[in-house]
Parts: C-alpha cells; structure tokens; sequence
C-alpha cells in the first residue's frame, strides 16, 4: 500500500507542476496602446528578463492588430531576436528610444536564426507582430511609434 501511495502523490506532484508550468505560459502580460499613423496596437508589454525570455513561446494565434513589445533597457547597437519555440512567424520592427522604427525583419516559426538590428542607431525595443503586419499596413523604417513607456 505505501508503493501505491507514493505513486500517487509522485503522479499528483507531476500533474501541478504540469498544471502551474502551463498556466504560467498563459499568463498575459499588461497590455498598452500604441500608435502607428492610423493604426492602434494592443501591445503585451515584456519587462523583465524571463518574460522577454518567454516571449511569445507556444502561442498558437494573435490578433490582427495585437503585439508584443520588449523593453531591451538601455539603447544599444546591437540588439537581437530568435523564434525558438514560438509557433506563428512574425515580424519585429526594432525602434529607437524616440519611438523610431529602425528597421524591420521578417522571423519564421521555430528557428534559432538570429534577427537583429540595424546598427546604424541605438535601439531600445522590439516590437513583434503578425508576419508581414507592417509591410501589409505600410509601416517602414523611419515611421514613428506613440505611447512607448518609459519603464527603466
């Protein structure tokens, strides 16, 4: 009978975990406005380290007009970003501290390629869309982005 009762709490163990490990992955991040021309983006906002770690790891859809941002803190040169594990390809417009976007690339599904800045100016965030959201909305380098927070 113990056998059986360690078994049990063993395998009640596992199914938290795996429970707390898959609600963790849900957990949306807070949400801000941003503005591009005419166009309005609801932006999940990733601050710290694990959650830009996360990113948008094993989503399965987004919305047309929704996104994620990434303080990267200080402005820097280089800045990069990779799609492992993250399951909808996207695009990233890489933007400066003033709200100018740099440059834009294109990143497919579950690759480890690396995506990076333009290293003609600092950057101090990403923003990752739907693939080909901003060449669809005509959005290119040189374009600026309103409501970017301040958050370092």
């Amino acid at each position: 009978m113990n056998f059986l009762c360690s078994r049990a709490r063993v395998m009640i163990a596992a199914l938290l975990l795996v429970t707390s490990t898959a609600s963790a992955q849900q957990t949306k991040l807070p949400v801000i406005s941003l503005n591009i021309g005419l166009y309005v983006i609801k932006a999940e906002v990733a601050t710290s380290k694990a959650e830009q770690e996360q990113g948008m790891m094993q989503r399965k859809s987004m919305g047309q007009n929704e996104g994620m941002l990434f303080d990267l803190g200080r402005p820097a040169l280089l800045q990069c970003m990779w799609m492992k594990d993250t399951l909808l390809p996207l695009s990233v417009a890489f933007i400066d501290e003033a709200g100018k976007v740099i440059n834009i690339e294109e990143m497919q599904a579950q690759t480890e390629d690396q995506h990076c800045s333009d290293r003609k100016s600092h950057v101090r965030y990403a923003l990752e869309m739907n693939a080909g959201w901003f060449k669809k909305m005509h959005i290119k380098p040189g374009a600026l982005i309103e409501g970017l927070p301040n958050l370092r």
